[in-house]
């Protein structure tokens, strides 16, 4: 009811000027026509004004309509923009902090829109590292230092958002209701939050997924050389290490721990935790 009003207010006003226009072109029109001799001189500077104020009028009304959808078109056009600035934004967690790897990620390039640290991550940060036990003391400290060199690097815009936590809620659940409300994505390494998260319909860029997708490839049949550096847990199995990390279980493997082998794949194993893959030895 309101925006209806507030339409018919500007068409009317728009309407009032081109009726102004009108009568003042009108005058300076009715000007050189008044000094005519007869009726013409009298009566006509009248019907031009009734004339030019009507079409003064009209256009006044037809262009309103039109100045008020573009502006209204514009300011629907610069509230996506807004929104889309917010979607663009990447909210962190916790866990990935904590991690660390974030950072090392930043200074690549890969992630190239604005870092925000609610200050509820920050408080729990803080709790963290001053934590008694002395593990979880060095994690908190381990995290203020990464902050400090995200909000140093020249990669990455970093902000800390001035946002509390509600104390009825934990901070995971304050985070996706963040999100939900800035239409933000999280980043996280937290396997139990990228699930909730995603369930709701919150994009989640998790680092543990990121990792095992740039792990090298490997196809049953392919032959590597790998480092034999235990033994493994069934008998005459050694493992070894790719250079990205993935656990390799080697069959007949435990006689050549401490030395370099050629192996050949036999599968690869997707698992929770990552990849393992399992191969024997060329001679086995």
């Amino acid at each position: 009811m309101n925006s209806n009003n507030n339409i018919s207010g500007f068409t009317l006003a728009a309407g009032i000027l081109g009726l102004i226009a009108g009568l003042v072109i009108s005058a300076l029109v009715s000007i050189p026509i008044s000094n005519l001799p007869g009726w013409m001189g009298s009566i006509l500077p009248f019907f031009i004004y009734a004339l030019l104020g009507l079409i003064g009028l009209l256009l006044g009304i037809s262009k309103g309509k039109n100045i008020r959808n573009f502006m209204q078109s514009s300011f629907n056009t610069n509230q996506l923009s807004s929104r889309s600035n917010f979607s663009s934004s990447i909210l962190v967690d916790t866990s990935a902090i904590i991690d660390g790897r974030i950072s090392d990620i930043v200074a690549t390039g890969f992630i190239d829109r604005e870092l925000l640290i609610p200050r509820f991550v920050l408080d729990e940060l803080r709790h963290i590292s001053d934590s008694p036990d002395a593990i979880r003391r060095n994690k908190g400290r381990r995290g203020l230092d990464v902050l400090s060199d995200l909000q140093n690097s020249n990669k990455i815009q970093m902000q800390i958002l001035d946002v509390g936590v509600n104390y009825t809620n934990e901070v995971d659940s304050e985070l996706i209701q963040l999100a939900k409300n800035m239409n933000a994505c999280i980043f996280t390494t937290d396997y139990n939050l990228n699930r909730v998260a995603e369930l709701q319909g919150i994009p989640v860029l998790n680092v543990n997924e990121l990792a095992n997708a740039v792990k090298s490839i490997v196809i049953p049949g392919e032959e590597i050389n790998v480092n034999i550096v235990q033994e493994g847990k069934e008998i005459g199995q050694g493992v070894a290490y790719l250079d990205d990390g993935t656990m390799v279980v080697v069959e007949g493997g435990r006689r050549f721990i401490n030395s370099s082998h050629d192996v050949t794949v036999t599968r690869v194993l997707q698992t929770a935790a990552g990849r393992i893959i399992f191969a024997q030895t060329r001679s086995a």
